[in-house]
């Protein structure tokens, strides 16, 4: 504690039917350790015993700053979590220690779990009863429970890329700044609540560090379902792959940028870029442009290129050749210009209040011969048509389900709009299921191979309900000459530029 004296610690002590093992607990705090904690708070969760009592009659008589919070009614051990972290942060605090009133967790080594901190980039640190080997065995632990935590952590390690030793104790220390910047709040109420503040830790990239701590195993009563934890833990795994992959809430991975070049050749963008074409230089407009990643590739290909976005991203003016900010629901603004070859609508229609009246204005400023270039998502894909039939209509992070888009298209639907706008159709195609997200961080390429090749199979037979984004070439009708191509050209490649 030395190393750290400008540090506020406080020390929050979990509780529940803890009566008799409590005040050993608060007994066995190191005398150096009291005199530098700032506040000790004892959190019942509505015990059916005297655990309230005790703590009282500690209060009392004790030489520790404590306090003794006695909940209404009993929040779970993630949910006394949570409140205990939000009293933590209400106060001020440097650091806020986790420890159990059951007295399976020793706090004869709270200094050594605190000592880390005396580095600032330390923002998590954890007991670990697994760094030396055969510890745990030796101190009691159950060889089911070892053998349970072992393969649950290799499993979360395997699915985040991380090494910890240990996922599972219970003993923990948190910077307080680094909860603050973490959606803790909206995890389980159960016991995996300490498995999702870690993925939310690593997708936050805080840095945890890992300290060995005894193992102690005595007469408490265990109030833990393994096959139950077992089964939360492997479904907080499965919710972060799919949330970095875009689906769902974000709760537990939130890092991503929310717009990203697509560089496989089949994805959208890839696509896109191909109808416009290699051959140039033609006059470009990318409307809803996000930071330029798009437009920098047309350049390189030879193409005069303006972004409109109603952000202004960082770098966005040295990747196109002119930026305008303006907001496309306010309409278009003049100062675009207007004879252009090709206008570029890249994942935006569907994030507009009234995207006809948008197709309407662009193609005002079409060069004779110009093209409209559009990609959308398709409402009419297997996962929307499941998600509405189970009754889950939820935003979601990404996809489909973006909590930006305001307006929803099917194949049918989108381009009853565009004829209703005066253009007609010249070239459509699709895109299938990004498999590449998926893979973000974890699962075996050839599980992704046999995932992509199933959705490959369904996109060739049902291209509506397989094609995850809709792609058109859309021309004035009134400027409309021959045919519908027979067929889309091959997607044309072209390297990304590096930052």
């Amino acid at each position: 504690m030395d190393a750290f004296p400008r540090l506020t610690v406080g020390l929050i002590v979990v509780a529940y039917n803890a009566e008799s093992t409590l005040a050993s607990v608060l007994d066995r705090i190191p005398d150096s350790f009291r005199k530098q904690v700032a506040e000790v708070v004892v959190c019942d969760d509505a015990s059916t015993d005297n655990t309230y009592e005790v703590g009282l009659r500690y209060q009392r008589f004790g030489d520790l700053p404590l306090t003794v919070i006695r909940r209404k009614r009993n929040l779970g051990y993630g949910g006394n979590q949570k409140a205990a972290y939000l009293w933590a942060i209400d106060r001020g605090l440097d650091v806020v220690v986790l420890l159990h009133g059951d007295g399976q967790y020793a706090p004869e080594v709270l200094e050594e779990v605190l000592a880390p901190f005396g580095s600032a980039d330390v923002d998590a640190v954890f007991g670990s009863r697994m760094m030396v080997r055969g510890d745990a065995r030796r101190g009691g632990m159950p060889l089911y429970k070892y053998l349970g935590n072992r393969i649950l952590s290799r499993a979360a390690n395997a699915v985040t890329g991380m090494s910890l030793s240990e996922w599972h104790s219970g003993y923990r220390a948190y910077r307080v700044s680094a909860l603050t910047e973490i959606p803790f709040e909206r995890n389980s109420d159960g016991f995996d609540f300490d498995t999702e503040i870690i993925l939310q830790l690593h997708e936050a990239r805080r840095r945890i560090v890992e300290v060995p701590i005894p193992t102690y195993y005595g007469d408490e009563i265990c109030y833990v379902n393994g096959v139950g934890y077992a089964a939360d833990v492997m479904q907080d795994l499965a919710r972060y792959r799919l949330h970095k992959a875009g689906f769902g809430s974000g709760d537990m991975a939130f890092n991503s940028a929310s717009y990203e070049l697509k560089h496989e050749p089949s994805s959208s963008h890839q696509q896109l870029l191909a109808w416009i074409g290699a051959a140039g230089p033609q006059r470009v407009l990318d409307l809803g442009c996000g930071d330029g990643r798009i437009g920098e590739l047309l350049r390189r290909a030879g193409h005069y290129v303006v972004g409109v976005d109603a952000v202004a991203h960082d770098g966005v003016d040295r990747r196109v050749d002119r930026f305008v900010r303006a907001d496309l629901n306010a309409g278009i603004p003049a100062e675009v210009g207007h004879g252009f070859d090709a206008v570029l609508a890249a994942d935006v229609i569907e994030h507009l209040v009234d995207p006809q009246s948008v197709l309407e204005s662009t193609l005002r400023l079409l060069a004779p011969g110009g093209r409209i270039l559009v990609s959308v998502p398709n409402f009419g894909h297997w996962y929307a048509r499941l998600r509405v039939a189970s009754g889950r209509f939820d935003y979601e992070r990404r996809g489909i389900f973006d909590q930006g888009h305001l307006r929803f298209f099917t194949m049918r639907s989108f381009e009853r709009m565009v004829r209703r706008a005066g253009a007609v159709v010249t070239r459509r195609s699709f895109t299938g299921l990004p498999v590449e997200v998926l893979g973000r961080g974890g699962p075996p390429p050839r599980l992704l191979g046999a995932v992509s090749g199933a959705d490959d199979l369904g996109l060739a037979v049902a291209p509506g309900l397989f094609g995850y984004q809709l792609l058109f070439e859309l021309a004035a009708a009134d400027h409309l000459e021959g045919d519908l191509p027979a067929a889309d050209p091959a997607p044309l490649t072209l390297e990304p530029i590096s930052a």
